[in-house]
């Protein structure tokens, strides 16, 4: 993998992505040519349109990105990744039809967009059918040899075979003497050199996945395979590699302490951060208003009750505040007090059903982020009731509290919408992994990863 700020993108993304970047580019211009050569003009030099082709090119990836076209499923099935492609070209489209009414300049290629899409799909798609198929998804994976036979290092096999992988385990090697739940683990007595097996394997990266480490660390057989080129990792960060997850259960304080990240020169980081906060939520507010107005009455006709609704909730460094909705419960919804939202929860009204799965109850919420007791990007607030029983449950939970709540986040994005305390676990690990990685970078992949939940209901209760 590649990390790029602090968050890693595997070689297999990142390679099919900058190919997609060039066959847009070539899209385009075979679209330019066949318009040009329709009109009987000359299409002139590349450098000519430049301009219009790079805007076409970083509109159609920066929409591939949000509806999730280099996601795992999508990586895996190459229907999938046609779906979304078709999506995500036509959302570019029409993001470009747009750009160009409003700006103008550029009326003959804008009548170029239906070529540059077919074209766009045609390429993108045979792109995924070459790299997928002839190459196999296996090419560009990574050979990592585990050393351990325990449950973490099945826990490892388990990640291997899930499919979205971006390595393949080329053995193990059993450290300890005893049974070991891996079978097949060859033991560290029945290698002679445990580096030159590790040449032999042609291995790129060892992982360490002992069950206890204490006196068992083979140190003099990691020197000599680090000094010879291969990186040497440990369980959890490379789960939290893989994943993009913080694993709580083999995840301890020293780790936490000593790994990389929770950095707290983020001065200007936190500056830049406010003001993008500042600039999209006056602009979600401003575009969104007749909509939050308009189903503000809706609403209030549909049920009895207020049209919006506040809770108290937990924000930055555990301060209670008030998050604003539109309401989608019936007003006597936690009439025996708070509980989790279950799904096909009969409390939610008719209309309440609806703007959840659109998520148009969240929009109010660019208020609260404009006062600043909230953030567009952050983990998701909970309420006190809650948060008092999930600390007490659940190990660091109160680290998720040193950021400020968001709209949306990392766990949002990643993991379906959760209501009890195992979910809240699961989401509690994207959540730190996101306080541990924060950078802008993270920020703007998350906010256009939004776009793909929003679109196919992931997640919505």
């Amino acid at each position: 993998m590649i990390r790029l700020f602090k968050h890693y993108i595997p070689h297999a993304v990142l390679l099919l992505g900058l190919i997609d970047l060039g066959l847009l580019m070539m899209a385009g211009d075979f679209a330019w040519r066949l318009r040009a050569e329709q009109l009987g003009m000359a299409s002139g030099p590349i450098g000519e349109r430049l301009h219009p082709l790079a805007l076409f090119t970083l509109i159609i990836l920066t929409a591939m990105i949000a509806v999730g076209v280099y996601g795992a499923d999508a990586l895996r099935s190459v229907r999938f990744a046609s779906a979304r492609l078709l999506v995500a070209i036509s959302l570019g489209i029409i993001t470009l039809a747009v750009l160009n009414s409003i700006a103008g300049g550029y009326e003959f290629w804008r009548s170029t967009l239906f070529y540059a899409m077919v074209a766009a799909i045609v390429l993108l798609v045979a792109n995924r059918l070459l790299v997928g198929g002839i190459l196999g998804a296996s090419a560009f994976r990574r050979r990592v040899l585990v050393l351990g036979a325990g449950a973490r290092a099945e826990r490892l096999r388990h990640l291997a075979e899930s499919g979205s992988a971006g390595f393949a385990i080329v053995g193990y090697v059993g450290m300890s003497e005893g049974s070991h739940i891996v079978e097949e683990a060859i033991p560290r007595s029945a290698i002679h050199n445990l580096k030159r097996h590790v040449e032999n394997l042609g291995v790129s990266e060892v992982v360490l996945a002992l069950e206890e480490r204490r006196n068992a660390l083979p140190l003099k057989d990691l020197l000599r395979i680090k000094t010879a080129g291969v990186h040497v990792n440990d369980f959890s960060s490379f789960v939290e590699r893989e994943t993009g997850r913080v694993d709580l259960d083999t995840v301890n304080p020293s780790w936490l302490i000593f790994s990389d990240g929770f950095s707290s020169g983020r001065s200007f980081s936190s500056a830049g951060k406010r003001l993008f906060d500042i600039v999209l939520s006056l602009l979600l507010l401003a575009l969104t208003a007749p909509v939050i107005l308009f189903f503000a009455l809706v609403v209030k006709l549909d049920s009895k009750g207020p049209a919006f609704f506040r809770q108290k909730r937990v924000g930055l460094y555990g301060q209670p505040f008030d998050v604003i909705k539109l309401r989608s419960m019936r007003v006597d919804a936690e009439a025996n007090g708070a509980q989790w939202a279950t799904k096909n929860d009969p409390r939610v009204t008719r209309v309440g059903n609806f703007i959840r799965k659109i998520r148009v109850d969240e929009l109010p919420q660019a208020w609260t982020v404009l006062k600043g007791e909230m953030s567009f990007v952050g983990p998701r607030p909970e309420r006190p009731e809650f948060v008092a029983d999930l600390e007490e449950k659940l190990r660091y939970y109160a680290e998720r509290h040193m950021v400020k709540p968001g709209i949306t986040g990392w766990a949002q994005v990643n993991y379906p919408y959760g209501a009890s305390i195992e979910d809240s676990r699961n989401k509690l690990e994207y959540d730190l992994y996101y306080v541990k990685n924060y950078t802008p970078f993270l920020d703007i992949l998350i906010i256009l990863q939004t776009l793909r939940v929003v679109i196919w209901h992931e997640g919505a209760r």
